[in-house]
């Protein structure tokens, strides 16, 4: 007898449909067999199964058993067609009675007791269900807390094989799962496991440029000897960052969903994505791939921030592969397997050494690097690169003082106060478009909404020839000091706004050319 049950294969963050096709009571040796483009993974689903079945109370077949992953030119990969093999094989074998079983998306890997596990892409799966108008889905764990968030799908989480069969076969009654999302808020003192601005001493400058890119969702570079706070400060950057909207927590959800961070309990589910890969990540790490390509560190931290320590120590590959990304939100990966977009609109926050001893013009310590020395490690980032990082920022040394105050910084709750204020402008700005904050402005809107003078337009001008920027770095300017303009509560750009602006761009002068 022929069964068949809906599955989904996961392409990139997106899912396609898979049909589970089983075909029992064939004649020939008591024998199974799996095609379709299986991985490894998918061909050890048959031993997996069969024990499952055993420890459940069910019989395995006696027969020849062909089962089948269609379409056969689609790759399978991983565990999640252990549960629908498994009904297939129970439902050939009429152990299943069951009527319209094609109505459900099935997907679950078994443990040899007949428990249930979580799949990796979950969301994907119930958007595609969705789509497909079916009834519903059946997913184990934290899996079916995934797919609830997904409107429109009826959602049941299954504990084990017995439960899905008694369920289908109409003896057992689940409860849907209910769409939930919790709405916690980092607060003043570290608390959530969030780190608070209230901690870092003196850096008056640097806060105040963390603030303008945090609101704006512009690009950081900040430049400073050791010790100086780079680091405290780029881990903090989340705890100002505004909540995710609905929208934006179901993208970053269903990419970390893909790349299986939510069911081994890796990811916050309330908070923004902070990513920060070591120096000697590969390109195919930060931008994703793979023999069935999936989201890398770019795609992680989209909606979040992208952390890059010892920018010049990471590889010139690496580095240079990010150029697309951070113009266009997305990156597309091609392979033998497949293409896929994947988004990565992502905050980059990037910190450096100004030589490689780290001590150039610093007043208390003496460099030790010879010119050649300095410039070679200045070389390693490319003036592209460097040409899309909207600000960029000296942090110097802290004085004796100032290490030994009591006295508090300002707490990241007062930072995310004005950071949301300043955001719900923009997004007022945007309203009707798929533009959210001021980084992502397009050049209509920039000519739109970043009006200058004559008086301003001279000064910019000025600016221009004497730092020697790219039209980019125009664009970028004018990009900032609309920002600015948003956290002084203002409509209009003002001289003081552009030339804040202008003066995060003379790194471009004094510590690179």
């Amino acid at each position: 007898m022929l069964a068949t049950i809906a599955s989904a294969a996961l392409q990139g963050i997106d899912a396609e449909v898979v049909h589970v096709e089983v075909n029992a009571g064939e004649t020939g040796d008591p024998k199974w067999h799996l095609v379709g483009l299986p991985d490894a993974a998918v061909k050890e689903s048959c031993d997996r199964v069969f024990a499952a079945l055993n420890n459940s109370g069910f019989h395995p077949p006696r027969t020849r058993t062909t089962i089948n992953l269609a379409p056969g030119d689609l790759r399978k990969e991983g565990p999640m067609y252990d549960l629908p093999i498994a009904l297939g094989i129970l439902a050939a074998t009429r152990q299943l009675q069951a009527e319209n079983l094609d109505e459900w998306l099935i997907a679950g890997e078994l443990s040899l007791s007949g428990a249930t596990r979580p799949v990796r892409g979950a969301l994907a799966m119930a958007r595609l269900a969705r789509s497909l108008r079916k009834r519903g889905m059946l997913v184990p764990g934290i899996s079916a807390d995934e797919a609830a968030l997904v409107e429109g799908v009826s959602v049941y989480r299954v504990d084990s094989l017995d439960r899905a069969v008694r369920f289908l076969s109409g003896q057992l009654q689940l409860q849907r799962v209910e769409r939930t999302r919790s709405r916690r808020f980092p607060t003043a003192g570290g608390t959530d496991g969030l780190a608070d601005f209230s901690e870092i001493k003196g850096q008056h400058a640097l806060r105040r440029a963390v603030e303008v890119a945090v609101a704006g969702n512009h690009n950081l570079l900040m430049i400073g000897p050791p010790g100086a706070g780079k680091s405290m400060v780029a881990k903090r950057i989340p705890s100002i960052m505004p909540e995710p909207i609905l929208d934006e927590h179901l993208e970053i959800l269903s990419i970390h969903s893909a790349a299986g961070r939510t069911i081994s309990g890796e990811m916050n589910w309330d908070a923004r994505p902070f990513r920060s890969p070591h120096h000697t990540v590969s390109d195919v790490a930060l931008l994703g791939g793979g023999t069935i390509p999936g989201p890398g560190e770019i795609s992680l931290a989209h909606h979040g921030v992208l952390f890059l320590d010892e920018l010049p120590e990471f590889k010139r590959s690496a580095l240079e592969v990010l150029r697309q990304p951070l113009e266009d939100g997305e990156v597309t990966i091609s392979r033998s397997a497949g293409k896929v977009t994947l988004p990565c609109a992502f905050m980059l926050v990037a910190a450096m050494n100004p030589c490689p001893c780290g001590y150039l013009g610093d007043s208390k310590h003496e460099c030790r690097c010879t010119p050649t020395q300095i410039q070679r490690y200045r070389a390693r980032i490319s003036g592209p690169l460097l040409d899309r990082i909207d600000l960029h920022i000296e942090a110097p040394s802290l004085s004796l003082a100032e290490l030994r105050s009591d006295r508090p910084g300002e707490s990241s709750t007062a930072m995310r106060e004005r950071v949301q204020a300043s955001r719900l402008r923009q997004q007022e700005r945007f309203k009707g478009t798929k533009i959210t904050s001021n980084a992502r402005m397009t050049h209509a809107q920039i000519r739109k909404h970043c009006t200058i003078d004559a008086t301003m337009g001279d000064l910019l001008q000025h600016a221009m020839e004497e730092l020697h920027l790219s039209a980019r770095a125009y664009d970028r300017i004018l990009k900032v000091s609309r920002t600015i303009a948003d956290l002084a509560g203002v409509e209009k750009i003002e001289s003081a706004h552009l030339l804040e602006a202008i003066q995060y761009r003379s790194l471009d002068r004094t510590v690179f050319y």
